[in-house]
């Protein structure tokens, strides 16, 4: 429907210009030709401008001036490309003749030239049928984007393929508006995205845009403005230009332009504008003497002309992406002499002549290795008329009076490659070929600017690479400066004002930093690390832990070797009186298991000191738990000895079936075993680290994980020892000569005591109830020592040796046993075997079997008038 209501009022149109049927046109609007067998359109702008094109009031002759000469040697590329098919191989028996039409750089022009391209003997049907074999099968050009949008709306209704080599407007790749269009170059949308990304390079993000007011202009703004937003560049001004030379108010507005960036703060300047206008506007720059960074479209990247201009030098530094070149050969030997075939009529050629230059000027003048797209594009309809006229090495049988969208369907599907690269048009009618970046260097000599490419932009990496040094034109020769605020150093983040580009730098405030520039936000530090105002890394916080050398942790290592000394010192005197009555009434090997029970409390204090880790935070109270409740255990057992031998008979007799000391010490410390797997299981100790806000230190501690799993140990331990004070205090009437139950008892309730007053303590005191444990458990162990060991030390060093016989032990407990005439004295049995089992009515005292041949009744008296 789009195209219906577009191409109604252009066919109406052309009915009206002509006669009845046909249209017929002057044979002056195109300025060369050569016949042929198949002929090419071309469509160039010659000339620059057409005289007198604003007050035009009646459809006059177009009058063009300003002889292009960078057009022309476009032009004249097409014609020797041409011309080197036609005297080669390739397309045997046909010769190619080209058509030559001036757009005078003006889109109505253009459409005139494309009008007359397209007549069948100079006439342009426009009746009923559509243009089936017009006078040219294909058309090359135009130049200018604006021109080439003009004429490819008629060119795709007759579907007559258009290949451009310079119009890079995004628009043209619609397929839908402009299906017969196609171009040897990329669009604009990836001559925006270099231009962007080349800016990005140097950092300049605060830049100008001056552009044409045409459609070339408008569409690479756009383009423009949309990459370089994605990009946070910013824009401090956008000025346009009319595109068309003779307007009346061109110099004003140069004028104003130039004003504008003068007063601006943007150091760099993008000019998407004709290479016309820029040289217009260049010569104000050089009169208000005024210096920037310019960056060029592609439409004036590579301009002979300006780059000779006088004091371009001036301007300062000028880049420009252009598209990818490379050679033509023979062409500038064919520019040397300028001699065309027989046959052949260039005015244009002519004109040029008429100049008076000579023969080398046009290769000084223009750089030829811009023409390559001139070259690919007549190679390209070369190569797509051998595969539609099915040519063979000797002949082309096929039609050559084809409709012109055959060759377009053969265009669309060439793969070719040359000078070492592959060319094709893509889905949108473009070649991928990439760019090549220009920096326009001074010449001091001749005071011109020289093309030298620097670096090249990759359109499937869009990225732009620099492979070559940049002369800067300061006096540093160092990268400019275009920024709307200074980079934010490391320790500050942006505070945007207005724009993306513009901001203030606030310092990091405590706790944040950042460790890059221009960071938009300050980053928070990570756990356990601090940071004050400005910084631009966060440290770690201290640690705070109980270290070795900390005056509280002397204490408890002092304690703690006091203990194992003690626990040594206890060893040497037990191994000295091995098999000794002394250490047979301490209770023997027991002895020796509570040291193994000790020690290990004492080594879980040490694990409380240092840097704690996982693994010493289960140590350290799984060696407590399981070291204590062996300890205690054993204690256990000499409180039920004392209290079962000194039971009734009766009980004495059932209560003895279960009074096995090794299932007893095991079991009450498999307990804990169970206990502390289950505890490891389900939640075990590890380690944490907390502190206060402000706090720039860190206490790492070991946290128990369950706290009813640590809970439950303690309090296991906490029954066991309860029980053998339960057990001490029923038998502490017994005579003393058999039992140790005030030792018991006493330690016992230093146990009960310490752990009573530690659990709140280690509740309220966060920070400190790790000493505080440290302290409750070598004040337990104390008192086991003090409480069962002293004694035996005294016996065994300060007791005389004949009181440490057996007959001395054995006088001892009859003087404390037998109170009167009830009670028989205590004798030893014959035949008494050291270390035999008790008897029902024995104590085992360490010494042997003391038989206490006491009758039942009266041990109810003794035990009813001295019982609890």
């Amino acid at each position: 429907m789009f195209l219906q209501d577009f191409y109604r009022p252009l066919i109406g149109f052309l009915i009206l210009a002509g006669s009845g049927s046909a249209c017929e046109y002057s044979q002056g609007i195109c300025g060369a030709w050569a016949d042929g067998d198949i002929r090419i359109g071309v469509l160039s702008s010659c000339h620059s401008k057409v005289q007198r094109l604003y007050v035009r009031e009646r459809p006059e002759k177009y009058n063009c001036t300003e002889l292009n000469l960078i057009s022309l040697v476009r032009t004249l590329a097409v014609v020797h490309t041409i011309e080197t098919i036609n005297n080669s191989s390739f397309l045997p028996g046909v010769r190619l003749g080209y058509y030559i039409c001036d757009t005078c750089s003006d889109a109505s022009k253009a459409i005139q030239s494309t009008e007359q391209l397209l007549a069948v003997n100079g006439t342009l049907s426009v009746q009923c049928e559509v243009l089936e074999r017009p006078n040219v099968k294909a058309i090359i050009g135009a130049r200018f984007s604006e021109d080439s949008l003009a004429v490819a709306r008629l060119l795709s209704l007759y579907m007559v393929p258009q290949i451009s080599t310079t119009s890079s407007a995004q628009t043209l790749s619609d397929r839908v508006r402009y299906p017969a269009f196609l171009r040897t170059i990329p669009s604009d949308v990836h001559q925006t995205k270099a231009l962007v990304n080349f800016m990005k390079h140097f950092h300049w993000d605060w830049v100008g845009v001056v552009y044409g007011d045409d459609d070339y202009g408008k569409n690479a703004l756009q383009s423009f403005l949309a990459d370089s937003e994605a990009a946070d560049i910013c824009h401090a001004f956008q000025e346009v230009l009319p595109h068309y030379l003779a307007h009346n108010e061109i110099d004003k507005r140069i004028q104003e332009v130039a004003e504008t960036i003068r007063l601006s703060e943007a150091k760099v300047v993008v000019l998407i504008l004709k290479e016309e206008l820029v040289s217009k506007l260049f010569k104000e720059m050089i009169r208000q003497n005024i210096s920037r960074t310019w960056i060029a479209s592609d439409a004036w990247s590579m301009s002979r002309n300006i780059s000779q201009m006088e004091g371009i030098n001036q301007v300062g530094d000028i880049f420009g992406f252009t598209f990818i070149t490379g050679p033509n050969p023979g062409f500038k030997e064919f520019l040397q002499q300028l001699t065309l075939s027989p046959g052949s009529v260039n005015l244009y050629l002519e004109e040029y002549k008429q100049l008076g230059k000579d023969n080398g000027f046009l290769t000084e003048a223009v750089d030829i290795s811009m023409t390559y797209g001139e070259r690919l594009a007549v190679w390209s309809i070369a190569r797509a008329l051998k595969h539609l006229l099915n040519c063979s090495e000797t002949d082309c049988p096929g039609e050559r009076d084809f409709p012109p969208w055959k060759l377009l369907k053969e265009l669309k599907q060439i793969n070719f490659t040359m000078d070492n690269q592959t060319f094709y048009f893509n889905a949108s009618g473009n070649f991928m070929n990439g760019y090549d970046l220009i920096n326009w260097q001074p010449q001091e000599a001749s005071g011109q600017r020289r093309f030298v490419v620097v670096g090249n932009y990759n359109l499937t990496k869009t990225e732009v690479h620099i492979k070559a040094p940049i002369i800067w034109s300061n006096p540093s020769n160092t990268v400019p400066v275009s920024m709307c605020s200074a980079i934010c150093p490391p320790g500050t983040a942006k505070k945007l004002l207005k724009t993306s580009c513009c901001h203030n730098c606030t310092q990091c405030l405590e706790g944040t930093y950042s460790n890059e520039t221009n960071l938009p936000n300050c980053l928070p530090c990570e756990d356990n690390t601090w940071s004050l105002k400005g910084w631009t890394s966060c440290k770690p916080k201290d640690e705070d832990y109980w270290k070795w050398d900390g005056s509280h942790a002397i204490v408890i290592l002092t304690f703690t070797a006091t203990g194992y000394l003690l626990l040594l010192f206890t060893l040497i005197i037990f191994l000295v009186f091995y098999g000794k009555p002394v250490m047979k009434q301490a209770g023997g090997t027991l002895c020796f298991v509570m040291m193994v029970g000790l020690a290990l409390s004492y080594t879980s204090v040490i694990l409380f000191i240092g840097k704690p880790n996982v693994h010493i935070c289960r140590g350290r109270q799984i060696l407590y738990a399981l070291g204590f409740s062996l300890t205690v255990s054993c204690i256990l057992v000499k409180a039920l000895r004392t209290f079962v031998s000194f039971l009734p008979l009766h009980s004495q007799r059932q209560a003895k079936r279960f009074y096995k000391p090794p299932v007893i010490i095991t079991c009450g410390t498999l307990i804990q075993v169970l206990i502390c797997i289950l505890w490891l299981i389900f939640d075990s100790p590890a380690v944490e680290g907390f502190q206060s806000d402000q706090s720039m230190i860190i206490t790492v501690q070991c946290n128990e994980g369950s706290g009813i799993g640590f809970g439950i140990m303690l309090c296991y331990i906490a029954l066991l020892a309860f029980v053998c004070f339960l057990m001490a205090f029923k038998g502490r009437k017994v005579p003393q000569a058999f039992n140790e139950t005030g030792h018991i008892i006493l330690s016992m309730l230093i146990y009960l005591f310490v752990w009573v007053c530690f659990t709140p303590v280690y509740l309220a005191k966060v920070n400190e109830r790790y000493s505080i444990q440290a302290a409750a458990i070598l004040v337990s162990c104390y008192g086991v020592i003090f409480c069962h060991f002293a004694p035996k030390w005294y016996m065994a060093l300060c007791k005389k040796k004949e009181q440490l016989t057996r007959e001395a032990y054995i006088a001892r407990a009859n003087n404390h046993i037998v109170s009167d005439d009830l009670i028989p004295e205590i004798t030893m049995e014959p035949g008494f075997i050291r270390g035999s089992q008790n008897t029902i009515n024995s104590v085992d005292t360490g010494l042997g079997s003391i038989n206490l041949e006491f009758p039942y009744q009266t041990l109810r008296k003794r035990t009813r008038s001295k019982s609890i």
